[in-house]
């Protein structure tokens, strides 16, 4: 049977069973009526990983509308505005975060990453020493981020040339790693 032969088959086959065919072409499938859509702090989690930090703030914002402003849509928002070097929208939104009471140690971490960007050393030692407490000791980025910290803080003049990286850690299995560009 030649491939034009077995294509013709498989339609007349879906065809008697009711289904439809799935068009072949470079474009993505439509969209699905009744399937079930993905949660937006999910959507935007992975656009976080991908740097679509743009489109993760998009995610965040459509995931807020149907939930309101939680701490993990909170600390979403924070962590993708710290991804585009937006610091002042991303203190002021991981600072509300960790005025909420179920806030994770990662979010406390993350807004000491804003606090270390922001020149802010001595204030960024003492909310990563919170996010290390609430974790117990777990997150190895965390205790790197403390140590950098502490480093700063104790000396003005460290030179911040060799030490560069800074990590933003989420819920979940990945974490995030900003850079500073020197």
């Amino acid at each position: 049977m030649t491939r034009a032969g077995a294509r013709l088959t498989g339609i007349l086959l879906l065809a008697a069973c009711g289904a439809e065919p799935v068009p072949e072409g470079p474009y993505a499938p439509g969209i699905a009526p009744g399937a079930e859509a993905v949660e937006g702090t999910l959507v935007g989690h992975r656009l976080m990983q991908a740097g679509e930090y743009e489109l993760a703030i998009d995610a965040f914002s459509r995931a807020a509308a149907g939930r309101g402003m939680t701490t993990d849509i909170l600390a979403g928002l924070g962590s993708a505005h710290l991804g585009l070097g937006r610091l002042g929208t991303a203190e002021r939104l991981l600072r509300r975060a960790v005025e909420q009471d179920d806030a994770v140690p990662e979010v406390w971490n993350n807004l000491g990453v804003v606090l270390m960007e922001k020149g802010n050393a001595t204030e960024a030692a003492e909310i990563f020493r919170r996010a290390y407490a609430l974790d117990d000791g777990e997150s190895d980025a965390i205790r790197d981020n403390l140590r950098l910290a502490l480093a700063k803080s104790e000396n003005p003049g460290y030179d911040t040339a060799s030490e560069q990286e800074y990590k933003l850690v989420r819920r979940g299995s990945s974490d995030y790693l900003i850079r500073k560009i020197p």
